[in-house]
């Protein structure tokens, strides 16, 4: 029986695409499948093979059993940022904005930053790329500078990632592009985590890096611009980290280039396989994460895949503390109620604030304080608390709740614990 892959409509910020495919055609890697019909980006197939149906969020294709060398070339290119439209390139870190609509401002001689943070913990992916192949990513960041006239370019990493860095170092060749080193902190790979610490300004929640007269991409985004520009190559691959309770051991394991529409599922198998009874999966890093079905498709956001113990039981009645950096209150809604506990109350981290519907942090990753919040929480009815709080703001929960005889949990406890993790707490 041939494998039939799910090409999901919607693999960026905007709206869902148009399929310009019908059912019966046969189509190669690469072929271009879906355009959008308003913001959003180019969508390609990451196979060969025949289009078995179609829905309102989907594109199926049943595989050919003999997959050809190569794919099909980008047509119709012409300027870089033409090229990148062409290409369906988004903000492959998890964000999913389309990249030609970034890029396609004029900097004013500003600069264009790559974050190499990887900042959720147990994801390994970017370094590897990193470290096995620089000069992709260098590339691109040279690319992107051109594209948007940026004077200068910055890579951003963790000064704890050595050997990346020094793979780095070996490939830039302009004095005009730099490495910035950043402390292990999350969330420090925050756009505007990064530029506060890169160019020392703090934006406002809802101004945008431009307001810095800067651009921040992933890594991993950046090597796709090279492969556009230098290969005509679509983006039909995604490269992901898969850790947790398997059976090959809870090492975090990077699949480089894996074909867009491959199920979890498939991935959890060629990792060894889920080792016994778990918890739930789940599709990206440990503070930001969703809980998804084994068959969720892998899309151009992609990022982990965590098989995770299963749930601490708990029957006294949580607070729960949502903060901006890590998981919303559906989200942790959702763990208390894995774990069998009872919500007494819902506070906001004091620097929380709603922009456009989601949360925006004022200063991600520096907390002025949580005593309020807890204080909140225990008078209504909280016995332990549930915390979605960066590595600050989680150190601040700690030097109140305990005093009140409150346990603590994070919304990561059930990954970090799996692989035998150091808990977020205390920041040292």
């Amino acid at each position: 029986m041939s494998k039939l892959y799910k090409i999901l409509l919607k693999q960026h910020i905007g709206a869902v695409n148009k399929p310009v495919i019908s059912v019966g055609d046969f189509v190669r890697k690469g072929t271009l499948i879906a355009e959008p019909s308003g913001l959003g980006a180019n969508i390609h197939s990451s196979i060969d093979g025949r289009v078995k149906e179609i829905d309102k969020d989907a594109i199926f294709i049943e595989a050919d059993k003999v997959q050809r060398e190569g794919f099909q070339s980008l047509d119709n290119t012409g300027s870089i940022i033409d090229t990148i439209k062409a290409a369906g390139i988004v903000g492959m870190g998890g964000a999913g904005f389309p990249t030609h609509v970034k890029l396609n401002v004029h900097l004013n001689g500003g600069v264009v930053i790559a974050n190499a943070v990887e900042c959720e913990p147990l994801l390994v992916h970017n370094m590897k790329q990193i470290i096995e192949a620089p000069e992709l990513i260098y590339k691109g960041l040279c690319y992107a500078m051109e594209a948007s006239n940026a004077k200068r370019g910055v890579f951003a990493i963790k000064a704890k990632n050595k050997e990346a860095i020094a793979a780095l170092q070996k490939v830039i060749k302009k004095d005009n592009i730099q490495i910035a080193e950043l402390p292990d902190m999350y969330p420090m790979g925050e756009e505007r985590a990064i530029i506060r610490e890169v160019l020392g300004q703090l934006l406002a929640p809802d101004q945008l890096p431009s307001a810095a007269d800067a651009v921040v991409l992933n890594v991993e985004t950046l090597s796709r611009i090279t492969e556009a520009i230098e290969q005509k190559r679509p983006v039909i691959s995604k490269n992901i980290t898969i850790v947790g309770k398997l059976k090959s051991g809870i090492e975090s394991k990077a699949f480089m280039d894996v074909p867009i529409g491959t199920t979890v599922r498939e991935l959890i198998e060629a990792a060894g396989g889920i080792d016994g009874e778990y918890g739930e999966i789940i599709m990206g890093g440990p503070f930001t994460g969703v809980s998804v079905d084994i068959d969720q498709a892998i899309t151009k956001t992609s990022g982990g895949i965590i098989v995770t113990m299963p749930f601490m039981k708990e029957k006294r009645r949580m607070g729960l503390l949502v903060c901006a950096c890590g998981a919303n209150e559906q989200r942790l809604r959702e763990i208390a109620a894995k774990m069998g506990a009872s919500i007494a109350g819902v506070e906001k981290c004091k620097q929380a604030v709603e922009i456009k519907g989601s949360l925006k942090c004022e200063d991600p990753g520096n907390c002025p304080g949580q005593a309020e919040k807890v204080l909140k929480l225990k008078k209504d009815g909280a016995e332990v608390l549930l915390i979605s709080n960066c590595s600050d703001c989680t150190n601040t929960v700690m030097c109140v709740a305990p005093k009140l005889k409150m346990p603590i949990y994070h919304c990561t406890d059930h990954a970090m614990r799996t692989v035998n993790h150091s808990l977020i707490r205390r920041l040292k």
